[in-house]
């Protein structure tokens, strides 16, 4: 008996833990905030479906889209520019990932800059009113790379560079 209420114990925090990732799915993308939140960008196995996922380390506060099925891929859209040649070429990784939600725009974005080797993450959500707020992610938390959605369904812009 005492074995079984030991394992009830480790167990129950799994039970209410947020489902960041669930069995079929992988990462693409995720990570910590400064604010303590976490960002997750996951994707069925199969390419079934694409979906943001944002919230507390034990909640998720958001999910977008609310439903999982092929036609997701298509209410994100990814651009990318990238340029080589270190700080004498002012060389630079740019990745962003955009959808709307509730007449809220959401920009994640990855970015490096060679000049000053600067590297940056987060999520600027903007309301109807173009009021933005900037969720500063933690660079070092990152698992997964934007840049895997170059080749997927995500409906793809480009910068105009």
């Amino acid at each position: 008996m005492r074995n079984y209420f030991l394992l009830f114990a480790l167990l129950l925090p799994m039970l209410f833990s947020a489902q960041y990732l669930l069995p079929n799915e992988e990462i693409i993308y995720s990570f910590d905030t400064k604010n303590g939140k976490k960002m997750a960008l996951v994707k069925d196995k199969k390419n079934g479906y694409i979906q943001y996922r944002f919230g507390s380390k034990n909640r998720v506060e958001m999910e977008f889209p609310a439903t999982r099925t092929k036609e997701s891929w298509k209410q994100f859209k990814y651009n990318s520019y990238h340029r080589g040649g270190g700080k004498q070429n002012a060389g630079m990784d740019l990745n962003y990932l955009a959808f709307t939600n509730n007449q809220y725009k959401y920009l994640l974005f990855n970015t490096y800059h060679a000049e000053d080797e600067s590297l940056s993450t987060g999520i600027t959500v903007t309301d109807s009113k173009g009021k933005e707020t900037n969720i500063i992610g933690i660079y070092k938390t990152i698992k997964g790379c934007m840049c895997n959605l170059e080749d997927s369904e995500v409906v793809k812009e480009d910068f105009g560079l």
